[in-house]
Order: structure tokens, then C-alpha cells, then sequence
């Protein structure tokens, strides 16, 4: 199974700036999207965190590759007051969606909404985080991305669509604010990737085999197999997920012409996005929504459980528990995880993260 060690959350992030730095983005581009990649780690989406750093192409490998742009020229090439269509340069998608997500932002402060759609981008990461930066600014939040094929369409023999996940954030008062981000796959490749690192076996009903028959074996899932749908069969709704992941198609591929998902696999991994945000106050008082949605966590947050449950979770409320408690103890890495990064450092000629200090256990 391996071990884990804890760092803080700031060495990650001072360690991932200085890599990215290395291998060409800015100092302001590397820092912002250090940021973002630990902010993943930080809520426990360590599938999308920086374990990618030096073990994904969309990240310093396909940097150093050539096939991600450090420094690119983001540029709109349709505009309105309320939508945009940019071309990402083939750059770092972190630089890209933050640059993006800012924009509909921006656009929505002035239109009430704001809508826009990337082509010719990279892995962005998390996407929870972009719809998140709404919510500072009392706002609703979407970030969707499509991505080269891992979904096995329902009954489907070869895979198809990317995970494409979905993410929607809006804020709240005193309680957490809604955050809801999926991947329209019953999982994330990363979970995959998780369970190999850690030596653990995956649930039937994750992945189908070569031969589109359920399957645990991972290298059966790598050499020509899949991920199910969301809902994982055809007899528990799998062909749900599988049109929910057709719409991140359309709206992230087709929309902004990068291509649907089978696309975007000939052309070097390459993603499109889309991002939302839409003005609270230009429907209602953003007070009053805020009470409200503040009236429906604690619905939903103060429910009886089922017998046997311990009790009804939020949606994101294990990420935002995760935080917290990553936060005060530190972000816990996989030795495998930890020993890519001493890797990348030694390669790159700058040190290694540190990590905290064991803490003693409790008397």
C-alpha cells in the first residue's frame, strides 16, 4: 500500500511555482497555477492534484515535450457583451481557465452573465475550482471541460468520450457554499490511478475490459478498455451519464470547435472548456438567495439517516471537510507521488519539498 507523508500546503505550492517556472511559464502564470493544482490536494481531489506535476502531459512532462505552451497568447476570436469564443494557444490549461473563468466574470459583472467557450487548450485540473471563484463575488459558477475518450458509451464496445466533468458553485451565508463537481464517468481516470499507486483493487462497475465486459483489472482498462458511464450499467441508468457527457461535448467541443472527444484525441490532447457565471442580484437579492441556499444545506445537511448511515452528506461537504483538516495538519502525499517530485526536483536543479514534521500521536 505504501506510506504517506504530510507538507504543508505552502511548501507545495512554493515547490510546484518554482517547477513551473523552470520549465517556462511566468512568475505570475506559475504561481496562479501552483495555486490551483495544490488547491486540489487542499480538498482532498488528490486525483487531481499534484501528482499530475511530473506524471501527466498536460503538466511539466508535456511542457518539456513541447506539447504544452508556457507563455501563450490567449485571444478572443468571437466577442459579445455577455459570451466570448478564445483560443488557448496550446497553453497550460490552468493559465487558460483562470484566464477564461475571469473573463465570464468580468463579462457577467457588466451583462449579468457571462458565458465563454476555449478551444485549443490543456488539462485544467479540478473543475470545482473555476465555478468556486464565482462565488467570491456572489456569483453563480460553471466550468465544464471535455477530454480524450476513457467514457464507454452505453452499450457501446470501445470508449468514446472523455470523463468531461461538471462543476457548479454558488455562494452561501453561514453555511458552505453549494459546490457541486462530477465527472460524468462513474469516476475519474484518477481514481484509477489512485488505486494503482496505492496497490488497491477498484469496485465492479467502475471500468469494462477490452471486450466491454466489467473487469477490476486496470491494465485490462489501460490496453483498450474503459470507464462505465456514470450510473455504470444500462440497467441503473448509465445512459444518463453518457448524455451528460455529450453535453460537455457540445457545449466544450462543438461550441468552441475544438471537437468532441474522439477529436480531441488526434490532436495531442489537446481540451476545450466552458466556462458560467451568472450575477445573483440581476435575479434576485443576493441576501435572500444566500438565506436560502443557506435554508437548503441545512435541510439536506441536518437529514435522518438511512439505518446503518452515519449521516447525509452535502455535495462537496467531504472537500470542504478535507480543507479544513488539511489546512491545520498538512496535504498527506503517497511515497510514489513523493518520490516523482524528488525526481523532477533533481532533474530540474531546485529543491525538493520538505516535509512537516511527524506529529506525536495522541496520549
Amino acid at each position: 500500500m505504501g506510506t504517506t507523508t504530510r507538507f504543508s500546503a505552502q511548501t507545495l505550492i512554493d515547490f510546484t511555482a518554482a517547477v513551473l517556472a523552470r520549465v517556462g511559464l511566468s512568475e505570475e502564470d506559475a504561481r496562479r497555477g501552483a495555486e490551483i493544482l495544490v488547491d486540489a490536494d487542499l480538498m482532498g481531489i488528490d486525483s487531481h492534484g499534484i501528482a499530475h506535476l511530473n506524471a501527466h502531459r498536460g503538466y511539466a512532462p508535456g511542457i518539456k515535450a513541447g506539447l504544452v505552451n508556457p507563455r501563450p497568447r490567449i485571444r478572443a476570436e468571437r466577442e459579445t457583451a455577455a459570451t466570448a469564443l478564445l483560443d488557448g494557444d496550446r497553453g497550460f490549461g490552468l493559465t487558460v481557465g483562470h484566464f477564461a473563468m475571469r473573463l465570464a466574470m468580468e463579462k457577467a459583472r457588466m451583462a449579468g452573465c457571462g458565458m465563454v467557450t476555449v478551444r485549443n487548450s490543456r488539462h485544467f485540473g479540478a473543475a470545482g475550482y473555476y465555478a468556486l471563484m464565482a462565488t467570491h463575488e456572489d456569483m453563480i459558477g460553471m466550468a465544464m471541460t471535455n477530454a480524450a475518450p476513457w467514457m464507454v458509451p452505453t452499450n457501446a464496445k470501445s470508449k468514446m468520450i472523455g470523463t468531461n466533468p461538471i462543476a457548479v458553485a454558488a455562494p452561501a451565508g453561514s453555511e458552505q457554499p453549494f459546490l457541486c463537481d462530477l465527472a460524468t464517468t462513474a469516476v475519474a481516470m484518477g481514481k484509477l490511478e489512485i488505486a494503482e499507486r496505492e496497490g488497491k483493487p477498484i469496485p465492479a462497475g467502475w471500468a469494462l475490459d477490452e471486450n466491454a465486459q466489467s473487469t477490476v483489472d486496470i491494465a485490462r482498462v489501460r490496453r483498450g478498455g474503459g470507464l462505465t458511464p456514470l450510473g455504470s450499467d444500462g440497467a441503473t441508468s448509465s445512459y444518463k451519464g453518457y448524455a451528460l457527457g455529450q453535453v460537455v461535448d457540445l457545449f466544450c467541443g462543438v461550441l468552441s470547435g475544438a471537437g468532441f472527444s474522439i477529436i480531441l484525441e488526434r490532436g495531442a490532447s489537446a481540451a476545450g472548456h466552458f466556462f458560467g457565471a451568472w450575477r445573483v442580484d440581476a435575479f434576485r437579492d443576493p441576501a435572500e438567495f444566500k438565506a436560502m441556499v443557506d435554508e437548503m444545506q441545512r435541510t439536506f445537511r441536518t437529514a435522518e439517516p438511512a439505518p446503518g448511515a452515519e449521516r447525509v452528506l452535502l455535495p462537496g461537504q467531504r472537500e470542504f471537510e478535507a480543507r479544513a483538516e488539511r489546512t491545520a495538519q498538512g496535504i498527506p502525499l503517497h511515497e510514489s507521488v513523493v518520490r516523482t517530485l524528488v525526481d523532477l526536483a533533481a532533474e530540474l536543479g531546485i529543491a525538493a519539498p520538505a516535509p512537516l514534521a511527524p506529529q506525536p500521536a495522541p496520549a
